[in-house]
């Protein structure tokens, strides 16, 4: 297994059109494609973004902490956000809030990449140690822990870490899946197979093919392939 990027992350969401709408004048993204069923966002269709999945609320954090999105310049990226909003400054450099409906949000101030792309994905596990070597099994690459300290694998220039903290098996939970780039999701398939990994399920879609695979801890794993008719903006 060989990602390239993180490419998105997907929640469930009662409110998807505030959410989008939070992100699109805030967070210097757009609306990349909107269905009946889910709303995406993002600075650019082909780097990291938000997928926001229509569900009934409310929803339970679960395994998810947070999501910390790159910005170059700190201190402008949090003067556009809301004035009321409550900022929680955890480390220099970083910054963090709530956006409702239990989403809690980061900026990482950092000379790499592009505005408002994806820098690191915080999970919940009981064992952070054992969690990110099942990762490394994955095709996610082991890596030193960041600012925080927490274990932590790496993908694309990206990070996922893991806190220690009881993740739970919610029954709504407010993570849909992780999502990583890769060039063959029939690849995937195939190497899924071989490990014994449980393949959760298989989607073809207008612009993209991909496999769900179910990882540690209950989480779903997209490896997602684009298709040489992708077309989103």
């Amino acid at each position: 297994m060989n990602p390239q990027t993180l490419d998105h992350v997907a929640y469930w969401v009662a409110d998807r059109d505030a959410v989008a709408d939070f992100a699109v004048r805030h967070l210097g993204m757009h609306v990349i494609e909107r269905t009946d069923a889910f709303t995406l966002v993002g600075a650019n269709a082909r780097r990291g973004k938000l997928t926001l999945f229509a569900a009934e609320g409310p929803r339970e954090r679960g395994a998810l902490e947070h999501v910390a999105l790159r910005v170059a310049d700190l201190e402008a990226a949090l003067a556009a956000l809301p004035a009321e909003l409550e900022v929680e400054r955890r480390r220099d450099g970083e910054a963090y809030f709530e956006l409702g409906e239990d989403i809690v949000l980061g900026l990482v101030e950092s000379a790499e990449g592009q505005d408002y792309d994806l820098d690191h994905v915080a999970l919940r596990s009981t064992d952070p140690e054992a969690t990110s070597s099942e990762y490394g099994s994955l095709g996610f690459r082991a890596a030193p822990p960041g600012p925080s300290g927490c274990p932590r694998v790496e993908v694309g220039g990206a990070w996922i870490e893991f806190q220690a903290s009881e993740p739970g098996l919610p029954d709504a939970p407010l993570l849909n899946h992780l999502a990583v780039l890769v060039d063959s999701a029939d690849e995937h398939i195939a190497a899924a197979r071989d490990l014994g990994v449980e393949i959760d399920d298989v989607v073809d879609a207008p612009n993209t093919y991909a496999v769900f695979l179910r990882g540690p801890e209950g989480v779903r794993i997209e490896y997602v392939e684009h298709k040489p008719t992708f077309s989103l903006t």
